[in-house]
């Protein structure tokens, strides 16, 4: 899993808990990268669920709502720092239908060995879109962020119903109903 990823998650906490949390985490859990991390960098996923799991005992917040709180700060992180990709979409719908076609294409440029989740759309209509997310990392709640993220920064209001195909988190559909 790609630096960035573990970065901007210890820079959400230190944002929103302060940085004394962040260095509990670091300190309290046995992470083989010795919580040294850089955006470019490659780490293991164990590390990021041993964050997040230490994250959620600190916090008393479930797995998933962190997950997605995560993804939707990570959206507008993300917005910021790569916004030639934001800026070609005139919608969400149109930016979410982007995802694997040119945005993780791009991505791969920059990362080559970044590991990336497959996003494929079943559907889609001006008011709804049905998309799978397909990841062995199992972390549909942080895509469903990210879908809220996207919304929120087209000012756009959607009803987002997530379903897992696999029983295990790895294939899970979003239905995005805009309002």
């Amino acid at each position: 899993m790609k630096g960035i990823v573990f970065t901007g998650l210890l820079d959400m906490v230190e944002e929103q808990y302060g940085y004394e949390l962040v260095d509990e985490l670091l300190t309290e859990n046995d992470l083989p990268s010795g919580g040294i991390y850089t955006t470019i960098g490659t780490y293991d996923h164990a590390e990021m669920v041993t964050l997040v799991r230490a994250l959620q005992q600190k916090t008393g917040i479930p797995i998933p709502d962190l997950l997605r709180v995560y993804g939707h700060y990570t959206f507008r992180s993300f917005s910021r720092s790569y916004r030639m990709f934001i800026d070609q979409a005139t919608s969400a719908f149109e930016l979410l239908n982007s995802v694997q076609h040119y945005i993780h294409v791009e991505v791969r440029k920059l990362y080559p060995d970044a590991e990336l989740p497959q996003f494929i759309i079943d559907k889609l209509t001006d008011k709804t879109m049905i998309m799978r997310y397909e990841s062995e990392r199992k972390m549909a709640d942080f895509a469903y962020g990210m879908i809220e993220g996207c919304l929120d920064h087209f000012q756009e209001k959607a009803t987002i119903s997530m379903a897992d195909l696999s029983g295990d988190g790895s294939r899970v559909e979003f239905t995005i109903q805009k309002e």
